[in-house]
């Protein structure tokens, strides 16, 4: 099945009893029954034709029959630590936040001291909207089961698998450190002045400009052998200070990635050594998708919305995150 459909093929979808988690303009999710859904916004995706931006059309992931029931809970941002508790005992759950948003930030800052948080797979995306609006639309999600939206707060299917089945949440970076200076920050923030370059306090704006530093670049940390990026926003000339889409943290030595020559070839790279299968659910960044000018090329046979975010566990930057389900090997 095509992963991009129209609102009358969803329906149908709908109508049958089909579990879906969805991703399209909101005027689209707003158009839809009730029933067994979740949804966020976005007109980022990868197709099977490649990247495409559409207000027109649902990128759809349905759900494998061995998903034997699923609950969805919406979370406040002061109830977030509270998601683990509600994780199924062999189950995955899909987790949407809205962009810029109190629980997105909460969160990105909070997220790995929620007692249980690595439990059970946890997977999903920051939703966001059309970038270049002359009008500001808020990022939202969308709950098919009481067809409400909320412009805050995680929305999340927790997902009961059939006994014989488990799920995988999966990552793949294409970025590394590279091999400038090492840089850290003394407080956790998504918008930041001061850093310490090799152990020098200096401003952080001030040493981007200096070095000519390339913005589309994440910083990368290293957290034990995984690279974790943290992507530039934005340098804001008035307050000379730099916004992030993720944020740092204390004690943590970050660098500028080293440059990617090309993007799908590194990609390639990834998938091919993973001898990956065509994932159920994944998301990709929206700022690879327009850095990597993904706009009709193909990543793999992995389809997905360009998001505002990748959450696999925590919050990630210009990452992809995937779900796998897998056979439970017989004891």
């Amino acid at each position: 099945m095509k992963s991009l459909l129209k609102v009358n093929e969803v329906v149908e979808l709908i109508k049958s009893g089909k579990k879906l988690v969805l991703a399209a303009d909101e005027k689209l999710l707003m158009a839809l029954p009730k029933g067994q859904w979740i949804g966020g916004t976005i007109p980022y995706f990868m197709s099977e034709n490649g990247g495409i931006e559409t207000t027109e059309l649902i990128q759809v992931g349905v759900l494998p029959d061995f998903v034997e029931h699923c609950t969805v809970i919406h979370y406040r941002a002061d109830k977030l630590h509270k998601i683990p508790s509600d994780y199924e005992q062999n189950g995955v759950s899909f987790i949407m936040i809205p962009a810029f948003s109190n629980a997105h930030f909460e969160f990105a800052k909070n997220c790995s001291s929620y007692q249980g948080i690595f439990d059970h797979p946890l997977l999903g995306w920051i939703t966001g909207y059309q970038l270049g609006q002359t009008v500001l639309t808020k990022p939202k999600t969308f709950n098919g089961l009481t067809g409400e939206f909320s412009e805050d707060g995680a929305l999340v299917m927790h997902l009961n698998l059939r006994e014989d089945k488990f799920g995988k949440v999966n990552i793949i970076n294409i970025f590394n450190q590279g091999s400038g200076d090492a840089i850290s920050f003394k407080e956790t923030g998504f918008e930041v002045s001061s850093c310490l370059v090799n152990g020098v306090e200096t401003s952080f704006f001030d040493y981007i400009k200096s070095n000519n530093i390339n913005t589309q670049l994440p910083l990368v940390a290293n957290y034990s052998g995984a690279a974790v990026n943290v992507s530039i926003m934005t340098l804001n000339e008035d307050k000379r200070t730099v916004s992030l889409y993720a944020p740092v943290f204390p004690g943590v030595d970050y660098k500028i990635a080293a440059a990617v020559e090309s993007y799908e070839g590194e990609f390639e790279k990834h998938v091919s050594r993973m001898n990956l299968t065509k994932p159920t659910l994944s998301c990709n960044c929206v700022l690879n998708y327009l850095y990597a000018n993904l706009e009709g090329k193909k990543t793999a046979n992995i389809l997905g919305p360009m998001t505002f975010g990748e959450i696999a566990y925590m919050l990630l930057n210009q990452t992809m995150v995937y779900v796998t389900f897998e056979d439970k090997v017989a004891p």
